[in-house]
């Protein structure tokens, strides 16, 4: 393994490059990564970069954001068919029927997302910044696309607009039950319970923390309890122990782990930065739209 990684650190020198690592990537990818983060922060650390060549350790849509705030850099996705079940849930044909059926509405678009999804919406959130961004619109009406759980729990928080959610979910989220927060805490009564706003209405009400995966390891950083049951992927533990090792962790169900974000392997971030293969390329018109809904966040 070690003569893989010395090969791949030469690589990225000769190249240029940067390498991003999102927390649900397996250990080992995280550890040769310049940074490890959320999506959306990650593709904006690059855009500051002097490299010329990002690679992306994530999923499909991670690595367009990255190309539609570098559109002058290269970016390469290590595992093509790394994708998203949930963004390929919505199309932009899927956001042109909601339009027609809501025509006062603002539609808000998760960055879990295609980048023709982004490009059709009127403005993207993260799941930390969703409420202050639906907060700012002055349209009455939000379509939400296309996490319905982030959309129900932006409505909590935002009383004065009627929501329209589109039924779309992430699958790790999604599968989290009641039942598997009532024996989480049965098993682990001193801990704090920390959870995505990915998951169900039901499991975000028995949460003592909800908030995104940067979020939660912020809390749990400064938070003075020792044990912490946490309801995400599964790979947040791994920079969880390695920011706070005298304290401990547990999955709140054994089912936390996404297969896509298990496809990236020191392989094929060898053989991306070798081959200069797996290149992100957007449609011009594509890009334009997507670009004006990412901007449209960023600058709030």
């Amino acid at each position: 393994m070690m003569e893989l990684i010395d090969k791949i650190n030469d690589l990225k020198k000769r190249r240029n490059a940067v390498i991003l690592a999102h927390f649900y990537q397996l250990p080992e990818i995280q550890d040769i990564a310049d940074f490890v983060g959320d999506s959306l922060e990650l593709s904006r650390k690059a855009k500051d970069t002097t490299a010329d060549v990002i690679v992306f350790c994530g999923v499909y849509f991670m690595a367009e954001n990255a190309k539609i705030l570098s559109p002058d850099k290269t970016v390469l996705l290590p595992h093509l068919y790394a994708g998203c079940p949930m963004a390929d849930m919505i199309t932009p044909e899927d956001v042109a029927s909601l339009r027609a059926q809501h025509p006062a509405a603002a539609v808000v678009c998760y960055v879990n997302s295609s980048a023709a999804v982004k490009a059709a919406s009127d403005i993207c959130c993260t799941s930390s910044n969703a409420v202050k961004v639906v907060s700012s619109l002055p349209e009455k009406e939000i379509i939400f696309i296309p996490d319905k759980n982030l959309g129900h729990y932006v409505s909590r928080f935002v009383k004065d607009k009627r929501f329209i959610l589109f039924d779309g979910w992430c699958h790790v989220h999604n599968d989290i039950t009641v039942e598997d927060v009532e024996k989480a805490r049965r098993d682990h009564p001193h801990a704090l319970l920390l959870v995505h706003p990915e998951c169900i209405p039901e499991v975000v009400d028995r949460a003592d923390f909800t908030g995104s995966t940067s979020q939660i390891i912020d809390y749990a950083v400064k938070s003075d309890s020792g044990e912490f049951v946490i309801g995400t992927e599964s790979g947040i533990l791994y920079r969880l122990t390695q920011l706070c090792p005298r304290k401990r962790f547990f999955k709140l169900s054994g089912l936390l782990v996404c297969p896509n974000m298990k496809k990236t392997s020191l392989q094929s971030v060898f053989n991306s930065l070798e081959k200069m293969e797996n290149r992100i390329e957007i449609d011009e018109k594509v890009m334009k739209g997507a670009a004006e809904s990412l901007n449209r966040m960023l600058s709030l």
